[in-house]
Order: C-alpha cells, then sequence, then structure tokens
C-alpha cells in the first residue's frame, strides 16, 4: 500500500477533466506530498504523466485494478515553476486553410484510439501521446507537422517531445477537436 496525502477520485471523468482536477488539488498539497489520483479514462495515465513532467512535480506510478487506473504524483518543492509550452501554435482556423491549400499535410492526432475513431480530420494519422515516442522513427524530421489533440494539452506536450527529437516543423493545433468546425470522418459506423 503506498502512503498518499490526498486522494482524487476523477473515475467516470473523460480528457481533461482527470487534469483539470489534479491540477486544482496539486496547487492545495504542501511540497512533498504525494497525490492519488483514481481514473477510468485509459489516456490519462499519458496525460498525468506529460503534465506532471511539463509542471515539474514528479509522475511516481501507475497501478491498474479492474478497470481503475491509480496515478501517484509528488508535489515538487518549485512552487512557482511555470508549465513548459510549445511555442508554435496554429489555430484550428489556420489549420483548416492550411488543409484546404495542401490537403496531404501531415496532422497527427495524439488522443486515443476511442476518441479517433468516433470523429477525426480526414487523412489525420492516429498516434496517441503513450505510443508517440516509439514511432519517431517512422516520422521524417522535416515534414511539417500539425499535432492534435481534444482540447490542446497532450498535443502540446506531443509538440515538445517532438521537438525535443529534433523535429523542426511541429505546430500544436488549438483548442483543437473540441472545438473543431471542418470536415471529419470516423472509423466506427
Amino acid at each position: 500500500m503506498i502512503k498518499t496525502d490526498f486522494i482524487l477520485d476523477a473515475k467516470g471523468m473523460a480528457c481533461p477533466m482527470p487534469i483539470v482536477k489534479t491540477r486544482k488539488i496539486m496547487k492545495g498539497l504542501e511540497p512533498g506530498n504525494v497525490l492519488e489520483v483514481q481514473a477510468t479514462d485509459r489516456g490519462s495515465t499519458a496525460d498525468i504523466k506529460a503534465w506532471a513532467e511539463s509542471s515539474g512535480h514528479y509522475y511516481l506510478g501507475t497501478t491498474e485494478d479492474a478497470e481503475v487506473l491509480t496515478h501517484y504524483l509528488r508535489k515538487s518543492s518549485e512552487e512557482e515553476r511555470v508549465e513548459k509550452k510549445h511555442p508554435h501554435v496554429v489555430s484550428n482556423e489556420q489549420l483548416q486553410a492550411f488543409l484546404d491549400g495542401t490537403p496531404d499535410a501531415l496532422v497527427l492526432d495524439v488522443r486515443e484510439f476511442a476518441e479517433y475513431a468516433f470523429g477525426h480530420i480526414p487523412g489525420a494519422k492516429s498516434m496517441p501521446l503513450g505510443e508517440l515516442e516509439e514511432a519517431f522513427g517512422d516520422l521524417d524530421k522535416e515534414t511539417e507537422m500539425y499535432i492534435i489533440c481534444r482540447t490542446g494539452n497532450r498535443s502540446d506536450t506531443a509538440s515538445r517531445k517532438l521537438t525535443e527529437a529534433g523535429f523542426s516543423k511541429v505546430k500544436n493545433v488549438v483548442p483543437g477537436m473540441s472545438e473543431w468546425n471542418g470536415p471529419m470522418e470516423k472509423v466506427v459506423q
């Protein structure tokens, strides 16, 4: 049994709510405190790990028991640490205009496959955030890439990871699929 200072019940919540709630709770914890986040959203593992990394807190690990993922985070002693953000951002409208002129552009959708299956930009490649680093070798470092998720948070993390790995033309799409008004297609019927 892992000793924690606070338990957050995020079961039944979908992205971005587990992160929103985690961020709020972490602000109220003392440096060194351990937070336990219980979630059922399969994408929460990659999301929470990436958020902890970008905010300066410590992702300790995740356990799984009967569909419940339990994430453990330790609050950093650097209380004033600012979250890192990818500097190259485009709006949904800018992406749509670009796609209208260049339909073969590389759009990487870093949401979980279930999210992608129920609606994505035509031609977008599904590459869940948790699997992104495994696919680096399959991507051209000089290709212009537009990274999209539901709200811009996971895509921000993916954009930073790609840039750190040497990809030079990476743009984060904000606000992402939650407000996408362009064409969409589904994998499921």
